[in-house]
């Protein structure tokens, strides 16, 4: 009995200090109160970020067209030898392949060439005697045949002038032949000198384009092999003035894109330096990644200074919309949703469903509600929403206006004030960032399509 007395003391003990602890606890008296932020007034810009890779406008992949070793490298407009960065006319030679190959086939096909119109004329010179030989045999046919098998004119002599002369037609016909032959035999001969003529002219590899050398693939003592595709041996940018950014973009993204549509990006190599161009089209052959479908936009670029170089990653976003002087509101506040013993007394029963973060859209756009603080309570204001850029969003309605305090959320007293609220991570400062366009246009990583940040389900406008 004594035993569990003492047990029956400590419980009693435990639960006393248990309760004073509560009685004197700091936070055990502080209601939660809202955490609100204004509405407030400014501008707004609307970006989709994506990632893309600096690209020449046009580039020529210069190959060979015959095997051979590299044996010399051209010069360039300064008078070096070819190599990166080099800027080259059309025309300009870029290497040399070992020739002697080809050269001497040139010879040998110029050989062929001439003993071929050697034997035009030996035929031609023959096809003239085969006439005279015809015309002689011709003559003596007609004679014999005036007189006959005869006394004057043995039967054999008969058949022997007749047989010459048959056989002088056959070999006439026999001779425009021969001359035919051989004149065809010229031009088979012709056309084998020009494709060895060609071949040793490929040995000098030219530039086709004026442009600057971004790739030079051989080195010199290098021997190319050239079979069903020539192999690649320098990459010529046209004009390196303009430039192109191709970005991969979204499908969910690419809807909002149109040619003209402005870009702005950065690179790493000129860190705080925005760069802007132009949607120059969307590429229409989509690719798949990982069941992740992306398209390929082409933004045209002036690069007249030069300093953006071929394949600098770049941080890409595209400006789908902006608006100047508007009611703006963080997306928080149009998530948030009330209790319904939250809500102002007089409205609860009508505003039950609608505070339950009940939205729709139409014609007019999409439309939610706005929980303004009234006291100890809220009410609703309905609203229209606009564009977004993620974190804040466009909105419009009856009885909205500037000053007004929207509920973001729940917390304790320490953070009631809105500027306390609008530290809080659950509200970001972003305020400053929408109303500086110039800090839109370098780039902030959390700015998605007006779609996906819309917490509604629609389409912002």
């Amino acid at each position: 009995m004594r035993r569990i007395s003492v047990i029956t003391l400590l419980v009693v003990a435990a639960f006393a200090v248990g309760g004073g602890l509560w009685a004197f606890w700091p936070g055990r008296n502080k209601v939660p109160v809202f955490l609100t932020t204004p509405v407030k007034r400014g501008d707004l810009v609307a970006t989709i970020s994506a990632t893309g890779t600096v690209e020449p406008e046009a580039a020529v992949d210069i190959g060979a067209q015959v095997a051979g070793v590299i044996v010399a490298f051209g010069k360039d407009k300064d008078g070096k030898p070819v190599n990166w960065g080099s800027v080259v006319d059309a025309g300009t030679v870029l290497a040399r392949i070992d020739d002697s190959l080809y050269g001497a086939a040139v010879k040998t096909a110029k050989a062929q060439l001439d003993q071929g119109k050697a034997n035009v004329l030996a035929s031609q010179a023959n096809l003239l005697q085969q006439k005279a030989n015809l015309l002689y045999a011709t003559q003596n046919w007609e004679r014999a045949e005036k007189l006959g098998p005869s006394d004057a004119l043995a039967k054999s002599a008969y058949d022997q002038y007749q047989a010459n002369y048959e056989v002088a037609k056959a070999n006439l016909a026999a001779a425009e032949a021969a001359v035919e032959q051989t004149k065809a035999a010229v031009e088979q001969d012709q056309a084998n000198l020009l494709t060895a003529q060609i071949n040793l002219d490929y040995c000098t590899i030219k530039s086709p384009v004026k442009g600057v050398v971004i790739d030079r693939r051989v080195n010199i003592g290098q021997t190319v092999v050239s079979s069903l595709s020539a192999p690649s041996l320098f990459l010529i940018a046209n004009d390196l003035s303009r430039i192109q950014v191709w970005v991969s973009v979204n499908e969910a993204d690419v809807g909002n894109i149109s040619a003209g549509q402005t870009v702005t990006f950065t690179v790493d190599a000129f860190p705080g330096r925005v760069f802007q161009g132009r949607v120059g089209q969307v590429r229409l052959n989509a690719t798949m990644t990982q069941n992740v479908v992306t398209y390929t936009i082409e933004v045209d670029i002036d690069n007249s200074d030069g300093r953006l170089l071929p394949y600098l990653t770049a941080n890409a976003l595209f400006e789908t919309g902006r608006r100047k002087g508007v009611l703006l509101l963080p997306n928080a506040a149009l998530r948030w949703s009330p209790r319904s013993d939250q809500i102002a007394p007089d409205l609860r029963q009508s505003h039950v469903q609608a505070s339950r973060g009940a939205h729709g859209s139409d014609e007019g756009g999409v439309h939610t509600v706005v929980w303004i603080e009234d006291g100890k309570f809220v009410r609703p204001i309905p609203v229209r929403l606009g564009l977004t850029d993620g974190t804040f969003t466009e909105v419009e309605g009856n009885g909205l206006r500037e000053g007004l305090r929207a509920v973001i959320g729940e917390g304790t007293p320490e953070v009631q004030s809105a500027e306390t609220a609008e530290r809080n991570p659950f509200a970001p400062q972003i305020f400053r960032a929408q109303h500086s366009g110039q800090e839109q246009a370098q780039g902030n990583p959390e700015q998605r399509n007006p779609e996906q940040a819309n917490p509604s389900s629609g389409t912002s406008r």
